[in-house]
C-alpha cells in the first residue's frame, strides 16, 4: 500500500508539473503577439543566438501594461501609455521591427508582414520617450554629425585615415572608403545608414529579397538611421537583450572610451574604484530598478556618475536617470583644444569662436562663451556630482578632489597652450603650413599634446586614480617631452 502510495503521489505531482508548465506555455503564448510566434518559427532555426539572446531579455517576459503598472520609480519604461495593440502582448521581434515602417527606407515585406531591419531611438520611443528625447539631442546623439559637419573635426580625421600617394613629384591625399571609416573614429561616432535597393540573400532552401544596406553593421552612437532619426540605444544595450546590467558595467563604456584619445576605461581600471569593482561586482546587482548605492553596488561605474537613478538604501533620489551623458558635467575636460565648459547643445558643430572656427575656444584659451553653457549652470552641475560622492566619501575628501582637478585643468591648459604659441611661431616663420593644421610633423606633436596627454592627466585626475596616467603613462612627462621636441624641431628647420 506505500508502495502504491508513493506511486499516486509521484503521479499526481507529475501531472502538476505538466499541467503548470502547459499553463505556462499557454499564459506565454496568450501574451505573444501572432506575428512574434511567426518570426520565432523560422529564426529559431536561423538565427537562434538572437532568439535565445531575446527570451533571455525583460522584453519577452514583459508587457507595456505590466511594466506601466509599476510605481514611477521602480519603472523602466517612461510612456504613460501605448497602443493596444501593443499593451497587452509581451515585447517580441514583430512588436519592434514593425514600427513606424512609413519612415523607414529600409521597410520591406517579408513573409507577408512589413518590417524594417534597424530598430531605431524613434522606435524606441514608442515606450521610451524621455530616454530618447534626453539623448537624442545630447552630444552622443549627435557624435556623426558633429564630426561630419565640423570643417575642422573632419579634416583632422581625413588626415588621419588617408593615404598619402605620390604624384607628378607631389604628395596628395587619397580619400578613404566607407568602409574604412567604420574602423576609424566613425567606428564610435557612427556613419549614415542608408538602403540601396533590394538584395538577393539565400537562407537554407530560401531565396530572400531584403534591404541593401550600406554602412551597416553599425554600432556608432550618432549614426543617422534609415528613418532619418540619429543614434543607437543597442550601443549601450545591445541587442536583443538590451541589457540594463550590461549597460551599467563599465566594458560597454570601453568600446570607445579607452586611451589613447578618451583613455576613461584605461584610467578606471587603475582606480581604487576599480579596484573594489573588480574584487566585489560579482556579489552586486546590476539589474535593480533604482540602483541603491551601498546595496545593489559598493562603488561606482561609468553609469553610476554619468546616467543612472542613485537612490539610499530609504529610497531617497541622490541622483535622477538622464541618458544625456553631459547632463551631469560641468566641464569638458575633452576639448579641442583646451578644456572649457559644457556646450550648451549636442551639436557642437554650430559652436563658433573669436575667429569664426567651429572650436569651442580660440588659440589662446579664451572660450566660445555663448555656446556654452553658463557659470550658473556650471556649478548647479558641479554641486550635483559632489553630492554623489558625498554619499560615500567625507565632505572634506570630496572637496579637495574637486581642487585638485581644478588646478589639474588649469596647468594642463597652459601646457597645451605652450605647444600652439610653438605651432604658430612655426607657422608665423614658414616653417610649416597651416594650410592642413594636422599633416606636419611638428601639427602631429601639438595634436599629441591636447588629444592624447593632456586628456590622460585629466581623466586620471577626475576619477580619483592612476597616478600612473597622469604622471609618465602619457602623461606630464609625455607632455614636457613633446614641448622639448617641437622646441628642437623648430631650431633644426629654423637653421636649414
Amino acid at each position: 500500500m506505500r508502495r502504491v502510495f508513493c506511486f499516486l503521489c509521484c503521479a499526481l505531482f507529475f501531472c502538476f508539473l505538466m499541467t503548470s508548465q502547459a499553463d505556462s506555455e499557454e499564459t506565454n503564448t496568450l501574451n505573444m503577439s501572432r506575428q512574434t510566434k511567426r518570426c520565432l518559427d523560422c529564426h529559431e532555426n536561423a538565427s537562434p543566438g538572437i532568439v535565445e539572446d531575446w527570451r533571455a531579455s525583460l522584453h519577452s517576459a514583459t508587457t507595456p501594461k505590466m511594466a506601466l503598472a509599476k510605481e514611477r520609480l521602480t519603472r523602466r519604461m517612461s510612456a504613460d501609455s501605448v497602443k493596444e495593440n501593443l499593451g497587452d502582448v509581451i515585447v517580441g521581434c514583430y512588436e519592434c521591427h514593425s514600427l513606424n515602417t512609413d519612415k523607414h527606407q529600409d521597410s520591406f515585406n517579408h513573409f507577408g508582414l512589413k518590417i524594417n531591419v534597424v530598430v531605431s531611438p524613434q522606435d524606441c520611443s514608442i515606450c521610451h520617450p524621455s530616454e530618447v528625447k534626453e539623448y537624442v539631442p545630447s552630444k552622443k546623439g549627435y557624435a556623426f554629425s558633429n564630426l561630419e559637419k565640423n570643417p575642422v573635426y573632419k579634416t583632422l580625421v581625413k588626415t588621419v585615415i588617408s593615404q598619402k600617394a605620390i604624384k607628378d613629384e607631389k604628395v596628395e591625399m587619397l580619400e578613404e572608403s566607407d568602409h574604412t571609416k567604420m574602423d576609424t573614429c566613425y567606428g564610435c561616432h557612427g556613419t549614415e545608414v542608408k538602403v540601396d535597393g533590394l538584395k538577393k540573400v539565400f537562407s537554407g532552401p530560401l531565396i530572400l529579397n531584403v534591404p541593401n544596406l550600406i554602412n551597416w553593421p553599425n554600432q556608432g552612437v550618432g549614426r543617422i538611421n534609415p528613418d532619418g532619426s540619429q543614434g543607437s540605444c543597442a550601443a549601450c544595450h545591445p541587442r536583443h537583450s538590451f541589457s540594463i546590467d550590461i549597460a551599467r558595467k563599465p566594458y560597454t563604456c570601453a568600446q570607445c572610451h579607452l586611451e589613447p584619445d578618451v583613455p576613461a576605461w584605461n584610467v578606471y581600471k587603475e582606480s581604487k574604484h576599480a579596484n573594489i569593482y573588480s574584487s566585489k561586482f560579482i556579489y552586486w546587482n546590476f539589474k535593480e530598478v533604482p540602483w541603491v548605492l551601498g546595496k545593489d553596488f559598493m562603488t561606482p561605474t561609468c553609469a553610476a556618475c554619468h546616467n543612472s537613478l542613485i537612490v539610499t538604501p530609504k529610497n531617497k533620489v541622490i541622483a535622477e536617470r538622464t541618458h544625456d551623458f553631459g547632463a551631469r558635467l560641468w566641464v569638458r575636460i575633452f576639448g579641442l583644444i583646451y578644456s572649457h565648459a559644457q556646450p550648451a547643445k549636442g551639436e557642437t558643430y554650430i559652436i563658433k569662436n573669436k575667429d569664426g572656427l567651429p572650436m569651442p575656444t580660440d588659440f589662446i584659451t579664451n572660450p566660445a562663451s555663448e555656446y556654452l553653457i553658463n557659470r550658473d549652470e556650471q556649478s548647479a552641475r558641479k554641486k550635483g556630482m559632489m553630492n554623489l560622492c558625498i554619499a560615500c566619501h567625507s565632505t572634506g575628501w570630496v572637496e579637495n578632489h574637486f581642487v585638485k582637478l581644478d588646478s589639474t585643468i588649469a596647468e594642463t591648459d597652459k601646457m597645451v597652450l605652450n605647444a600652439t604659441l610653438l605651432l604658430t611661431d612655426a607657422w608665423g616663420k614658414n616653417l610649416a603650413d597651416k594650410t592642413n593644421p594636422f599633416d606636419e610633423v611638428i601639427e602631429h606633436k601639438w595634436i599629441t599634446q591636447w588629444l592624447f596627454y593632456a586628456n590622460s592627466i585629466r581623466y586620471a585626475s577626475a576619477m580619483t586614480g592612476a597616478p600612473d596616467y597622469a604622471a609618465f603613462k602619457n602623461g606630464w612627462w609625455e607632455m614636457t617631452k613633446n614641448l622639448t621636441a617641437m622646441e628642437d624641431w623648430i631650431k633644426v628647420h629654423k637653421n636649414k
